[in-house]
């Protein structure tokens, strides 16, 4: 029996319902909206992968649209986009989706087409061979491109020889070595019914959909999932000298959870820090000294972990400057953050999540995202009163205890004039 329940404080076209597996299905109905998105969020990704899968998470993600027992590979798209609609998928961390777009009258297409992909896909070993040729050409770009190297060295050097610091894709050892039985063990093992939610918003009905969800996955076993291995932060650095134009550098800091009381006021840290043109970086940096052509700082929340960065790009004659500066302002930050500028990075946090809820997709990544986090949907107003309720102290004291963690620094580039990590440790500290 599906189980409904209630959504006190959300909004009025929020339903929930469970069912008898365990598979969550949150629906929005939004007046107004002639178009439905809808689409499985996974709690599952490369988080979840052990030593020998790096990338399997993301194969399979590519794997969905490569043929079903009843689809090839072109029907999919075609069943889609002769309705007007698209679909796609993404893999993260600690999660997977797999979304689609369509009128509101074509949501059971959608939602037929999404269950197919999941609960049907053959595998075929000529698919796979062609799909893990593409990934591994996706590989070769990434490789390519610095700013997107060093990122990947920044997580790896954070959380080293843990699966949250593995890059996503994998490598190209493990990509090469999977093969169907690879892909249904994982599949059998973390695609279980507590991690899955079926989140619809738009022109949609709710009974509708949880029927549909019925039909296509009620049938799967209520198991429940292994524990992912937590991720523990060490901190470190990586450098990789290579003859570039620009030296590509990401600083960090041991962050926060979003599950932690100070995640609001040490992403408000981070929007005063590095979080827009009026940002204390944006205008030393770029504006008053001409170091960089953009400079940010972000905070990466995870269940149980998180990462505080700063990224930038520079000429190796400037590289020294450039930390010295950097390293200076984000010191300085964590002392004298004023009112002024808090109250700006609230506006500035409260206008990003409220524009985000603006459309069908925003909404089910929001519904899904949560559910999966939390058990159930946060109504805005109550995110936003957490937001409020951040203190210029609770700036100041979260940026202080962001400082007495140990750095982590990736390099890439011409970074022979690049500081030594205990020179910029200490740099923080007597700041």
């Amino acid at each position: 029996m599906n189980q409904h329940f209630a959504t006190h404080g959300a909004s009025p076209g929020l339903k929930v319902s469970r069912l008898s597996n365990g598979i969550t299905v949150t629906t929005e109905t939004m007046p107004g909206v002639a178009t439905a998105t809808l689409g499985v969020w996974v709690g599952a990704g490369s988080r979840h992968e052990r030593p020998d899968e790096g990338g399997l998470s993301h194969l399979i993600e590519h794997m969905a649209f490569k043929g079903t027992e009843t689809r090839s590979a072109r029907r999919i798209a075609e069943d889609i986009e002769n309705v007007g609609g698209d679909i796609n998928a993404a893999t993260s961390a600690e999660g997977t989706s797999y979304t689609a777009r369509v009128l509101g009258e074509d949501a059971g297409v959608a939602l037929d087409v999404i269950g197919d992909i999941l609960t049907r896909s053959v595998f075929d070993a000529g698919e796979l061979a062609r799909e893990k040729g593409v990934i591994l050409q996706e590989y070769a770009a990434i490789e390519d491109t610095p700013d997107d190297v060093v990122y990947e060295a920044f997580t790896a050097a954070a959380f080293p020889d843990q699966p949250i610091g593995r890059p996503i894709i994998g490598t190209p050892q493990t990509i090469a070595s999977f093969d169907r039985d690879a892909i249904e063990a994982y599949l059998a093992r973390e695609y279980t019914p507590d991690r899955i939610v079926v989140a619809a918003a738009g022109a949609i009905s709710h009974e509708a959909i949880v029927e549909a969800a019925e039909h296509h996955f009620g049938g799967m076993p209520a198991t429940v999932a292994p524990d992912m291995v937590p991720g523990t932060y060490v901190g470190g650095e990586k450098r990789i000298q290579k003859k570039l134009e620009q030296a590509n550098l990401v600083l960090g800091l041991p962050g926060l959870s979003f599950r932690d009381e100070g995640y609001y006021a040490l992403h408000m840290f981070a929007q005063v820090l590095g979080g827009g043109l009026t940002s204390r970086l944006w205008h030393e940096v770029r504006e008053t000294r001409g170091l960089a052509y953009e400079i940010q700082a972000f905070h990466w929340s995870f269940v149980d972990c998180g990462l505080f960065g700063i990224g930038a790009g520079t000429s190796g004659s400037d590289l020294a400057e450039l930390v010295d500066v950097t390293l200076a302002a984000t010191a300085k930050a964590a002392r004298d953050a004023d009112s002024v500028e808090v109250a700006r990075a609230k506006a500035q946090v409260k206008v990003a999540l409220l524009s985000a809820l603006e459309t069908p997709g925003g909404r089910i990544e929001r519904n899904a995202r949560q559910m999966l986090a939390w058990g159930r949907v946060i109504p805005p107003q109550e995110v936003i009163a957490k937001i409020d309720a951040v203190t210029v102290d609770d700036v100041r004291a979260a940026g202080l205890r962001l400082l007495s963690g140990a750095p982590t620094l990736a390099a890439i580039g011409p970074i022979k004039k690049l500081p030594s990590l205990e020179k910029m440790t200490g740099v923080l500290r007597a700041n």
